[in-house]
């Protein structure tokens, strides 16, 4: 039985509930899981866990700066310990942007951090007009409109594979 952290950053709260959601199959898996969102990290001593899971949410093409602090502060322990990363964005929803190798902003987000996980996913998130603010809504009703997705600001999208989230949370409890 392994104690493995889960460490966030969400935009929204979906990535969390994919968070929750890999939690519930490695815990079925027989081990312990932390979930922590990356804005209480700096009070969460990294070494007792024995691997260490991080995943993040992009809005408008990027992580939030908190995920690359992250990764700058901790490299060491990161590379010292079976770990993994997994990104949740909205372009994900296309089969042919639903792999690490695949998804452009997981292909640059990697070329930008000196650390290498072990493991990788990419998700596809979720489009929640009503839960964003005026111009969140309006910019990313524009770039739906652009690569062809939803527009509809009435819309409540979820494209998330869970399957696959319940597939690398098997994975994870095999590192």
């Amino acid at each position: 039985m392994a104690d493995i952290l889960i460490i966030y950053s969400t935009t929204d709260g979906h990535t969390r509930e994919i968070c929750q959601r890999l939690k519930q199959e490695i815990e079925r898996q027989a081990h312990q899981v932390k979930l922590i969102s990356i804005s209480d990290e700096p009070f969460v001593d990294l070494a007792p866990f024995d691997k260490i899971v991080l995943g993040a949410s992009i809005r408008y093409g990027k992580h939030r700066p908190q995920v690359y602090d992250f990764i700058k502060k901790n490299k060491q322990i990161l590379d010292s310990k079976p770990n993994a990363f997994f990104s949740v964005n909205v372009v994900a929803r296309k089969p042919e942007k639903n792999q690490p190798e695949t998804n452009p902003y997981l292909k640059k987000f990697l070329k930008q951090i000196s650390w290498k996980p072990k493991e990788l996913a990419v998700f596809a998130g979720k489009i929640d007009y009503q839960k964003y603010s005026l111009g969140d809504r309006l910019m990313i009703r524009l770039i739906m409109w652009i690569t062809k997705g939803p527009t509809d600001l009435n819309t409540v999208i979820e494209f998330t594979d869970w399957k696959q989230v319940e597939t690398f949370g098997r994975l994870i409890s095999k590192m």
